[in-house]
């Protein structure tokens, strides 16, 4: 008995979403992720794979045309170092968006004339959800790889969040007059025009300090508007993986705005991370500890228990590799070496675990914040790599402080805090850390990969001797 091919392309349809289901399982632990990658990759093969047996297609030229310039974007896109992944989510997710926003706009010009009310609903917030996605993607990629043009701190106006939210309601507004009266296609156009630039200006308040979570809600939007998609498409795979993305997206903004102990409105709409002016002379009052890479060596070496805190300073040099060296020289002296990841450090969800995953470091010594902090207070030296505001004690003492209430790891209760630091300047938040100013704390000055490798050298020279 031949199966029909409808029947064939289903079954690989169910399998796909399957896959995709399992993927996102199995990507929630890092024992399983290789694994959940593998079957996303599958999935999405199988899919594609499905798609192209459709009878739908008439000419298949043009297909091969998109596989091919997709194919030629993609395997270099795919081939970036660990440092620019945040970046490159962020294009992923703009090319996802403006997919979406095509398709839309094709399907709305294709059946403008006899589309349903409810398709003509879905349509829309598939294109004004894909629109804004598309271009605040691409803001948040320039943000993060430090475009010169586009401004690296929140810019602000008066009445900002008023103009945004007077065009998302103009946007609004205008599909709800398509779905009434599907046949005013300049009013469609107009609604995709607001979209893209509702999407620019969502994301020009926003600070890079707030990245993550932003990236997070991006890829939250990016699914929800393919799942719009699959129901104007009528595919049930979209609208499967689609709704994937979109609540695993929605959920890890969730877990990043209690992180920072802050609400989706105010990362939205709070402009956070504008560099706040210092009290005149408080800066100059103010004075630091040094030490060299000979004298951290010595300290870390005498230590029984090391809490190492890494942060975007350790991405920037790309020190990862350097500090896995650091791990192996302690943990051959006897030292208990761990890592505390804090949920928000780096500019991507997980940016840190990535990193030292590619550098070998074992899972086991990797923990949470949560875990962590009861444990710096019995800790001999926190030594912190390229991290700033997840480790500024202001979080809890200071009401004035944009990250007041930020829960933060607390270095600060170890017996020695040491950290590695280009120079005084301000973190991306653009606040001052108190935590450099005490007693217990020394700045090892320097870039992070060279001096974590001088303190490797120090230790492995000393165990020479």
């Amino acid at each position: 008995m031949i199966l029909p091919a409808n029947f064939l392309i289903e079954i690989v349809y169910l399998i796909a979403t399957a896959l995709f289901v399992f993927s996102l399982m199995w990507l929630s632990a890092p024992t399983t992720a290789r694994r959940g990658v593998l079957a996303g990759e599958i999935g999405m093969a199988l899919a594609i794979g499905g798609t192209l047996f459709e009878r739908g297609i008439i000419d298949y030229q043009w297909v091969a045309v998109a596989l091919v310039l997709g194919a030629i974007i993609g395997v270099p896109l795919g081939m970036v170092h660990m440092t620019a992944v945040p970046q490159r989510t962020a294009l992923s997710h703009a090319f996802g968006a403006c997919c979406v926003t095509l398709v839309g706009t094709a399907e709305y010009y294709l059946h403008r004339s006899s589309v349903p009310k409810f398709t003509m609903s879905v349509l829309s917030l598939e294109v004004i959800l894909g629109g804004l996605t598309f271009t605040g993607s691409l803001m948040a990629a320039g943000k993060l790889q430090e475009l010169k043009f586009i401004p690296q701190r929140p810019v602000t106006y008066k009445g900002q969040n008023l103009v945004n939210l007077a065009m998302l309601a103009v946007a609004v507004g205008i599909a709800v007059t398509l779905v009434l009266n599907p046949a005013h296609t300049t009013l469609f156009l107009v609604m995709v025009g607001i979209s893209l630039l509702f999407g620019i200006m969502l994301i020009i308040p926003i600070g890079g300090a707030d990245m993550p979570t932003v990236i997070s809600l991006l890829n939250s939007y990016a699914g929800l508007s393919a799942a719009a998609m699959g129901f104007v498409l009528n595919s049930k795979l979209l609208i499967v993986a689609g709704a994937l993305d979109g609540s695993s997206g929605l959920i890890l903004s969730v877990i990043m705005s209690k992180a920072m102990n802050r609400s989706f409105s105010n990362v939205l709409f709070g402009a956070f991370g504008q560099v706040q002016a210092a009290a005149p002379g408080a800066v100059e009052a103010k004075t630091v500890r040094s030490a060299t890479a000979e004298e951290a060596a010595g300290i870390l070496a005498a230590a029984n228990k090391v809490v190492i805190v890494p942060g975007y300073g350790m991405a920037v040099a790309q020190a990862q590799h350097k500090v896995r060296e650091l791990f192996d020289a302690l943990t051959k002296r006897g030292v208990d070496v761990r890592f505390g990841i804090h949920p928000v450090a780096g500019r991507m969800p997980g940016h840190m675990n990535v990193l030292l995953a590619e550098a070998d470091i074992p899972y086991d010594r990797l923990l949470e914040m949560d875990d962590i902090n009861s444990d710096l207070p019995q800790t001999d030296v926190a030594l912190i790599i390229g991290a700033n505001d997840v480790t500024n004690p202001a979080a809890r003492t200071d009401t004035s402080s944009p990250i007041y209430g930020m829960p933060i790891l607390d270095v600060d209760k170890a017996r020695t805090v040491m950290v590695i630091k280009r120079s005084m300047n301000p973190g991306f938040a653009g606040i001052d850390n108190p935590l450099y100013y005490l007693d217990k704390t020394l700045m090892l000055f320097g870039d992070a990969k060279g001096f974590v490798g001088d303190i490797v050298r120090e230790l492995t020279g000393g165990a020479h001797h």
